[in-house]
């Protein structure tokens, strides 16, 4: 749900027909807590035992989090988590207890993005995250996938019938196009990185960061390639207290560059936005407005609902309430 409230619908509540298919197929493990594999002092590397990534990689978090006030720093390995979702949420996580936070994630199972100049999948969307914490303000935030849009959009775009934007995918034949069906129906397409190379070169080392350095593999392996319902996610978090470092005037550089910046000349329509803003004015408005949910994503939901065992008559008392 905060997915939604942020704005980024791709990573919401349309994933749990997702989630159910993944946990009958026997990936998704229900009641499970991260493992601690390795402590280290400063460094820690925990398992997700296949649980839920939104449980697990919470608990990652306050690791790191508790980590970082007793050393300054901290680096949270977090492997075999099933999908952690909204990376800038867990970021928000750090933020919230003071932290500024980077993070480098992977995503094992079936590969949806091609190389620079390959014609197939060889890896995962592999999302980068930055945050930086202000006072009285939302912080900083840089989340996004290394593909040019991420597998969850391509499902959105595709239940509403609607194009992706051009040098977003390519077709089996290795085609240019700018159809979503490619990502959900046989035979598969693949996602392109963004901006080309610079996108390819950020995959790879979010791939070696967040799956090799947590020990939690990587793409390349055929055994991990199963099925598109069963997402796991690696994520190796840096976590630094801003307290740590020489700098008293951090804040006040801060807001003196963001304002220096969004006094650039630019069209009245068009406001320049810092990093996360996007993200707070989407909060704001779907706090008050609430969330917007296309028709084919709830008919999804409804049929992921009725297979698990919810009874009809409840489910109905609900669809008043979606928009």
């Amino acid at each position: 749900m905060a997915a939604n409230l942020a704005g980024h619908d791709s990573h919401g509540v349309g994933m749990i027909p997702s989630y159910l298919r993944s946990h009958a197929q026997g990936h998704l493990q229900f009641n499970r807590h991260a493992s601690v594999m390795k402590d280290a002092g400063a460094v820690v590397t925990l398992d997700g035992n296949a649980g839920f990534g939104q449980v697990v990689a919470h608990e990652a978090m306050q690791k790191g989090i508790e980590k970082a006030r007793q050393h300054g720093m901290a680096a949270i390995a977090l492997r075999n988590a099933h999908h952690i979702g909204r990376i800038g949420y867990w970021a928000e996580q750090c933020a919230a207890a003071g932290f500024i936070s980077i993070h480098f994630v992977s995503v094992v199972g079936d590969p949806m993005v091609a190389p620079f100049r390959g014609k197939d999948s060889r890896f995962g969307t592999n999302p980068l995250c930055v945050i930086f914490p202000r006072e009285g303000q939302p912080p900083l935030l840089l989340d996004y996938a290394t593909s040019a849009i991420a597998f969850g959009k391509t499902r959105v775009a595709w239940h509403k019938g609607e194009a992706v934007p051009p040098g977003s995918l390519i077709d089996a034949r290795g085609e240019p196009t700018t159809d979503p069906a490619v990502m959900q129906t046989s035979p598969l397409g693949a996602l392109l990185t963004f901006a080309q190379h610079k996108g390819y070169a950020l995959a790879t080392l979010c791939e070696i960061l967040g799956g090799a350095v947590s020990g939690g593999q990587t793409t390349h392996q055929q055994s991990l390639q199963t099925c598109v319902d069963a997402i796991f996610n690696c994520m190796t978090t840096i976590i630094l207290d801003p307290q740590a470092f020489d700098a008293p005037d951090m804040q006040r550089e801060t807001e003196a560059f963001i304002d220096w910046c969004k006094q650039s000349p630019h069209e009245a329509h068009a406001p320049i936005l810092v990093p996360g803003e996007w993200e707070e004015a989407n909060r704001q408005a779907r706090l008050a407005q609430g969330i917007p949910l296309d028709a084919g994503s709830w008919q999804a939901i409804c049929q992921a609902a009725l297979e698990a065992g919810f009874p009809p008559q409840k489910l109905a008392q609900f669809q008043p309430k979606i928009g």
